[in-house]
């Protein structure tokens, strides 16, 4: 094999349309475009939502609800996760690093911690928000909690 005799696979090449030279090419006087119309002009472009006529779907379907731009989201932990990390890594303090660290939150995260499971060790745990039982639980085994 050499450069000379380099070539494209076959059927890979396709000629390109002449638009509008002659009726005998049969791509002539309206330069398949059809007769008339929007689309038969120069600079048409369709929108993109556009459904040829019909009802466009954002039309269609009613709005609902609202986002509240002042939501703050919470990624939550709960207790028996809490219990795992201390069983597993022998940690007496939880903060957001710990948990970052061991894969259970996001680096932006905001972490609020909840009741589910049962925790056994006297941990102080340090993080964003606390639900009210979570903040029971931990201080019945002789934790701390602790705001950020």
């Amino acid at each position: 094999m050499e450069l000379n005799s380099l070539k494209p696979a076959k059927g890979s090449i396709k000629t390109n349309k002449r638009l509008g030279r002659g009726h005998g090419s049969g791509m002539g006087a309206t330069s398949t475009r059809g007769n008339k119309g929007a689309q038969s002009r120069s600079g048409y472009s369709q929108k993109r939502s556009f459904e040829g006529g019909q009802m466009p779907l954002q039309r269609r379907v009613p709005k609902f609800g609202f986002k509240n731009i002042n939501r703050v989201e919470y990624k939550a932990v709960n207790l028996d996760e809490v219990q795992l990390l201390v069983q597993k890594t022998g940690v007496s303090v939880i903060d957001f690093d710990i948990l970052y660290k061991n894969g259970l939150v996001g680096k932006n995260d905001l972490v609020k911690l909840l009741s589910r499971g049962e925790l056994t060790s006297s941990v102080e745990i340090k993080l964003h928000a606390f639900s009210a039982a979570a903040v029971q639980a931990v201080e019945k085994v002789g934790g701390k909690v602790i705001k950020l």
